[in-house]
């Protein structure tokens, strides 16, 4: 039980309670459906395809998005910052090198500048031949409808204020090998940006199978448990504890379902698969996790592998091709109203706790720790049985008092914990897992 104290500390409303989804515009399938039309006019996205004719190639596809991202901003008080980013890569898909850029648009928020939250989805495409950069590449679900989905997230959620900078990144090079997601994690890094989530967004808006098979309600959700980015002490430490279900990419998944299950409009299950992407197949969130962010692929249900990655054709009856009429754009709308749910709900709530600690060994009780965060309004102590992946319970505990809670009867053995931040009006971070307090 909650002891006396911090019973009676805890004096504002429980964020429990307050935590209720909010009513806003939903995204727009008419909306998104021409977006990805106009991508797709652009011919080819190939990441080395022309950068300065005008009306075909990746050049011409970036800069309507950066005019896109302009014309937001024009409607919300220039709230937003629209940069480009740029480095030279070279590959085995790139020979003779290429210059690729990301367009970002930034919305700054009335906290600490360095708290970010970024939605990305890549503006480039590809055919068979991933050297081929003058045939036709729609790339319409591969990935037009990421570049959608970040666009429309960032028309509405600029609608609204956040405590988090919001970054909206149109990524370039995925095809070639992740280099726009490697060009954005070195940029976060070298601008001190502390990422509080990332949400890639890749084949997002198709609902057929290669077999014919119809997924409309799921989203699939890829996220890494023990974390790329620790050494191999800090791995067999995440062993010792029993963390390996929850890292934080991990618990940026569990906040998608937990947002998916209330949010209105979405309507889909978050199936949170537990490895970092499909089976041998990578995506730009990926080099984010190697720097230690928080970071997950959205990606539909059910994938059509003869319209990923193909010439466009017809071969014995069989069409191939990524093109417009194979997607579902009301589907692309509900997987864009999750992230624009979980975007908001992340950039409104406090950082996660950077610390969280249990003691309690040859006890019948269990002492969660954890180390306070600037503006928060709460804590969050969550637990559950140690055969259990969800947290089943918590409870709350008002900032302003010793950031610690005695858990009466939970016998540290059998269960874990861990410690969220929450915003005076319930908005909840990710779930911070506790570990092992250091020896006296």
């Amino acid at each position: 039980m909650i002891r006396p104290l911090l019973a009676a500390a805890f004096c504002l409303a429980s964020p429990m309670a307050l935590a209720q989804p909010q009513a806003s515009e939903a995204p727009d399938a008419q909306r998104l459906k021409a977006m990805v039309e106009k991508l797709v006019s652009f011919g080819t996205r190939h990441s080395l395809s022309s950068a300065s004719d005008p009306a075909r190639g990746i050049g011409a596809a970036r800069n309507w998005g950066a005019a896109e991202f302009e014309r937001i901003s024009k409607d919300c008080g220039d709230c937003l910052m629209i940069t480009r980013i740029a480095d030279r890569f070279e590959g085995l898909r790139a020979p003779d090198g290429v210059v690729i850029e990301n367009v970002l648009a930034i919305q700054k928020g009335t906290g600490d500048p360095s708290h970010i939250v970024m939605l990305s989805g890549h503006i480039d495409s590809r055919v068979t031949d991933p050297l081929d950069f003058t045939s036709d590449a729609p790339g319409a679900n591969d990935d037009a409808s990421g570049t959608a989905l970040v666009i429309e997230a960032a028309r509405l959620l600029s609608k609204e204020k956040h405590r988090a900078t919001i970054v909206y990144a149109l990524l370039s090079g995925e095809e070639q090998g992740l280099w726009g997601g490697q060009l954005l994690a070195r940029h976060a890094r070298e601008q001190g940006w502390q990422v509080a989530a990332l949400l890639n967004n890749d084949i997002v808006g198709g609902t057929r199978g290669t077999e014919g098979e119809i997924v409309t309600n799921r989203v699939r959700v890829f996220s890494e448990g023990i974390r790329s980015s620790e050494d191999i002490a800090a791995q067999m430490t995440r062993r010792a504890i029993g963390a390996e279900d929850d890292g934080p990419s991990r618990a940026l998944a569990k906040a998608a379902i937990r947002v998916a299950e209330k949010a209105p409009g979405v309507e889909l299950e978050v199936f949170a698969v537990r490895r970092p992407d499909r089976f041998r197949r990578g995506g730009d969130h990926l080099p984010a996790l190697e720097l230690g962010y928080p970071a997950v692929r959205f990606t539909a249900g059910v994938e059509d592998y003869d319209h990923q990655h193909q010439d466009v054709r017809t071969d014995d009856g069989r069409k191939y091709g990524d093109t417009v009429d194979e997607m579902d754009f009301p589907y692309l709308a509900r997987v864009t109203a999750l992230n624009v749910a979980l975007a908001r709900e992340l950039a409104k709530a406090p950082p996660a706790p950077a610390e969280a600690t249990i003691d309690g060994a040859v006890s019948s009780d269990t002492l969660v720790r954890w180390k306070p965060v600037d503006g928060a309004a709460a804590y969050r102590i969550h637990w559950r049985r140690a055969d259990s992946q969800d947290w089943t319970d918590s409870r709350d505990v008002a900032a302003g008092v010793a950031p610690e809670l005695r858990l009466d009867g939970v016998q540290i053995d059998d269960h874990f914990f861990g410690v969220s931040s929450l915003s005076a009006d319930g908005a909840e971070s990710l779930v911070t897992f506790a570990g092992m307090a250091p020896r006296s």
